[in-house]
Parts: C-alpha cells; structure tokens; sequence
C-alpha cells in the first residue's frame, strides 16, 4: 500500500463519475449541474467508463481495496453497470445516490457487483424533502430504498446532512431506522467550508450527546474516529469532519474528479493533479504524488489561530 508523509496508507478511493444531478440540495456546491433527463452516455469533460476502470486496475496495484461511486448523481451515467462490471476482483464496490434511478436497475447493479449502496434522504416528510433538496422526487427515493432492499443491498445506509434546516428531523430518522431493519443512518455534519453559509452550521457535539443518552451501545469506529450509536436495534453513525483534527487523522481515501483530477483531500482543490489522457504510466505518477504529498486538513494544512479558529498554515501558503 502506498502510505504518505503521516503514516496514513491508502486503502480507498472515491469516484465521481460526473457532476451532473437531478437535484439541487440547498447545502450542495453543485447546484444540480448539467443536462439530467435521464441515464445517459458520459458528457464530454467526464472520465470515460475505460479511463475509470484503468485507474482502478492502476490504483488495485498499490493495495487499494475499495471503491465508491459517487457524482453529482452516479446513476445519470448509463454505463455504471458496465463500469462496476469492470472492477477488478477483490475491490468493494459501493455507491452514494440520491436513489430516484434505483427502481428499474437496482438488480443489474448488484449482478454486475454492486456491494453497498448509501441513498442520500434528508427527512421523511415529502415537503420538508421537497425545501431541502428542491426536488418533488420523495415517493421515487422511497422506492429507490424498497428497490435496493429488494435486490440484496442491506443494510441500505440513509445520508443525512445534518444542519440548520434539517436538524429538527434527525429524532424521526432515528426512529425510521429502528423500526426498520433493513436500514441505517449516516449523519453528515455540513461543512459551511464547501458552499459558505456558516450560519447553518449547528454544534455536532449536541447531537452525539443526544445520541448518547438515547443509545443502547456506542461503538468506536477506526475509520475516521467515528462513533457508531445503537438505538433500539437501529445504526446510526456521524461523519464529523469540521474541526476534528482526529477525523482527518484517520483518513485513508483519495478522492477523484470526473473529470480526471485526483484530489488527496476533499477539502482542498489547490491540491487537483491531473492524470494526463489517463495512460497507466500517467495514472501511476499522479497517484504516487498525490498520496505523498496528502495532508491532514485539520490539525496540519489548516491550524489554530490565537482565537481558536482556523487558518490555513503559513507552510501551505503560496505567494
């Protein structure tokens, strides 16, 4: 395995395979880019379906075990299947989606071997859903998750940003997970960082205290530092990254762009390296470089000021 500066190897990778998406969630950067009629061939500027398989099978070289699709919307490509298809032997394949293309090919993606799949819902009323996401999709992401469930994908993990308008409903999607086995749930706190607004940003650590208090069993992922709360038989998991120099310690991904850029660090974009026409040789230089020069983001790229905030770090500061 190929193990930066740190000491942190990398065993992951993350894909996204366009910025295209049918939604436009009010805390997403995208903003529902692109033409999203429907499942479609790769635009243009995204990685063809052979330039990703030849990055897997090139970063499979270094020990990297698993892979996850994600996009804007994954699904608005029509070569996914034949995509995960390609993934060389051995490499865990999942998926992040917001589930509205579930219905229909949730079957042919765990046949063509689609592990795990996490499906991006945000509350459990359809007007609450419509206000975040601004779309009218609610019923079609509940019969993604039916679909999903159906085709063997379970557990189905439920993302959930957690912030200023959606932190009301975070105790109904707890219950919504207890009472349904087959599911669980990821809170995500948001990252004002990615998309401005720092006023919807709500303290994380109120929202692990609750979960402590409601919680039957705690439990201390390696990954990430994260903490794993078990609530009358339902999962649900934080993923705090803001702040926490321990998350970004533990962190064992890289991220690439779909339009062929690897990033070391999701936080960053002045850390973008190009992988060229995506030759093997090209793929190899890049990711070399990109996991040695990979920086924890909290804690070493950006540090404390004398007020407790964060600034970036004189070090990684260009003229």
């Amino acid at each position: 395995m190929r193990e930066d500066s740190f000491g942190r190897d990398v065993t992951g990778v993350r894909v996204s395979l366009t910025d295209r998406c049918n939604f436009d969630c009010v805390y997403c950067h995208n903003e529902g880019l692109g033409d999203t009629r429907g499942p479609m061939d790769a635009r243009d500027h995204e990685m063809s379906a052979d330039d990703v398989v030849r990055f897997l099978e090139v970063v499979a070289e270094y020990g990297v075990d698993s892979v996850k699709f994600t996009g804007g919307e994954p699904m608005l490509r029509d070569d996914l299947e034949e995509i995960i298809r390609r993934t060389p032997d051995g490499m865990e394949v999942s998926m992040t989606t917001n589930g509205t293309f579930l219905p229909g090919r949730a079957e042919d993606l765990v046949d063509a071997g689609l592990e795990r799949v996490n499906v991006s819902q945000d509350a459990l009323d359809r007007e609450q859903f419509k206000h975040v996401t601004q779309s009218g999709a609610y019923d079609r992401v509940l019969e993604g998750v039916d679909a999903a469930l159906d085709a063997g994908l379970d557990p189905v993990k439920l993302n959930m940003v957690v912030f200023e308008k959606t932190a009301g409903y975070v105790e109904g999607m707890v219950d919504h997970v207890s009472e349904n086995p087959g599911l669980q749930l990821q809170l995500i706190e948001f990252m004002p960082e990615l998309v401005g607004k720092p006023e919807w940003a709500i303290d994380i650590e109120r929202v692990h205290d609750w979960l402590a208090e409601q919680a039957d069993e705690v439990e201390h992922r390696e990954m990430h530092d994260r903490k794993r709360y078990w609530v009358d038989g339902g999962m649900v998991e934080i993923v705090d990254p803001v702040g926490n120099a321990n998350f970004c310690a533990n962190c064992h991904r890289v991220r690439v762009t779909h339009e062929g850029y690897l990033k070391g660090c999701l936080n960053r974009n002045d850390d973008l390296k190009s992988m060229g026409e995506m030759t093997k040789p090209e793929i190899r230089e890049a990711f070399e470089q990109t996991v040695d020069e990979r920086v924890p983001f909290y804690g070493e790229y950006m540090v404390r000021d004398g007020d407790g905030g964060w600034e970036v770090n004189e070090k990684y500061v260009t003229a």
